[in-house]
């Protein structure tokens, strides 16, 4: 092979090389862009069904409080790392599926279907012993003594127990549904 053949490869090759890493970043960026406008207030309330949920939440005090600190949809609903945030991004796509096709998209649609949707959350929070929520909430920064003599009691039982926030805490935020009606 002669000199400039061997010269024409590297440059092709790095040429190739460097459209792949720029496209590498391009994804991942475009990846990341869309993971943060999909996690905002303003996107997970868009749906019509979720009109319903939002005027929940705007009652609880994740929405307001007298600290000021807000925790939106995505603080409870999306994990932090990486790995679980887009399986989460994943299986939410379902939601979006549901809406369009008709399944959920008037409020007495997803309310037939609340029930079960909670306890879709729910398990996943128990799987996750409540990875969301302690990403705020911790055992290990309670200060016990600043609580009720019911709360101090029951968080330092749970501690104890090992038990995941969301065994104690459903209804929190958003209103805990009833139980359908099993009987035919």
């Amino acid at each position: 092979m002669s000199k400039p053949e061997s010269t024409s490869v590297k440059r092709i090759s790095l040429l190739a090389l460097g459209l792949a890493v720029v496209g590498g970043i391009a994804f991942v960026w475009t990846i990341n862009f869309g993971i943060e406008i999909t996690n905002t207030l303003e996107f997970c309330t868009s749906c019509h069904t979720m009109q319903t949920n939002f005027e929940e939440y705007k009652e609880s005090r994740h929405y307001k409080n007298n600290s000021g600190v807000q925790a939106t949809c995505a603080d409870c609903h999306v994990p932090k790392p990486l790995g679980p945030k887009l399986v989460t991004k994943f299986v939410a796509a379902k939601d979006v599926y549901h809406e369009v096709m008709g399944t959920i998209d008037t409020p007495e649609k997803f309310e037939a279907r609340r029930w079960y949707l909670a306890n879709l959350v729910w398990k996943r929070m128990e799987a996750s012993d409540s990875r969301e929520c302690r990403s705020c909430h911790d055992y290990a920064n309670m200060d016990l003594s600043e609580q009720s003599r019911s709360a101090r009691s029951r968080h330092s039982a749970a501690q104890d127990k090992g038990q995941t926030c969301i065994e104690c805490h459903k209804g929190v935020v958003h209103h805990e549904p009833s139980e359908p009606d099993t009987n035919p």
